[in-house]
């Protein structure tokens, strides 16, 4: 079993820019190809775990979301950088149709998409990182019980840990201005973890 860093998607590997309501819309954040040829090379598997309820509200059909992670993986291949795996949750508990509307055990904070990753793609959780840019993100990598979180301060970051972060029950392991930190941060644990 080997571990694995989790990402969010947007605001993470992919710009912020709200709901992607068409696959054009979805741009790499800056140093993401880097980031997740990094992971690879450090020997971690590199998942994506993304809420997706614009379905459930419907700005948007299912396909879109599949189009634009297809338009993901395209641009990191032009990239050299890979993903092992994507998982997207397109419920909401409150608003949609059947399908979409319901409380799952998938949508971020709650741990659904990490863990069925590690049953799906043999990873080994309690060595595995999560990064993202929300307080969800944090919660979810703690409720699945990674190894340590990264709460970054792009996308909706730096706002969460100005107007949310004093009344959190899960705080991050560790905050970085970008992904190139929070890599240099996981190098460091996982260094500390094979002496």
């Amino acid at each position: 079993m080997r571990p694995a860093i989790f990402f969010d998607r947007d605001g993470t590997l992919c710009r912020e820019v709200g709901y992607v309501n068409h696959p054009s819309r979805l741009e790499l954040a800056p140093g993401a190809p880097g980031a997740l040829r990094r992971a690879a090379a450090l020997g971690f598997a590199t998942v994506v775990v993304t809420n997706q309820a614009g379905a459930a509200r419907g700005y948007f059909p299912w396909h879109v979301v599949e189009e634009t992670h297809a338009r993901l993986r395209h641009l990191l291949a032009e990239e050299g950088a890979r993903l092992d795996g994507i998982y997207a949750c397109p419920h909401h508990p409150e608003v949609g149709g059947p399908g979409f509307r319901k409380v799952c055990d998938c949508r971020k904070p709650a741990p659904g998409m990490l863990l069925r990753a590690a049953r799906e793609l043999d990873l080994d959780i309690s060595r595995s990182f999560m990064v993202g840019d929300s307080f969800r993100d944090v919660g979810a990598g703690r409720n699945a019980g990674v190894r340590g979180t990264v709460l970054l301060r792009t996308g909706y970051g730096r706002g969460e840990l100005l107007w949310k972060g004093p009344h959190q029950e899960h705080w991050p392991d560790h905050v970085a201005d970008d992904l190139a930190g929070a890599l240099d941060w996981i190098e460091a644990r996982a260094r500390e973890d094979d002496r």
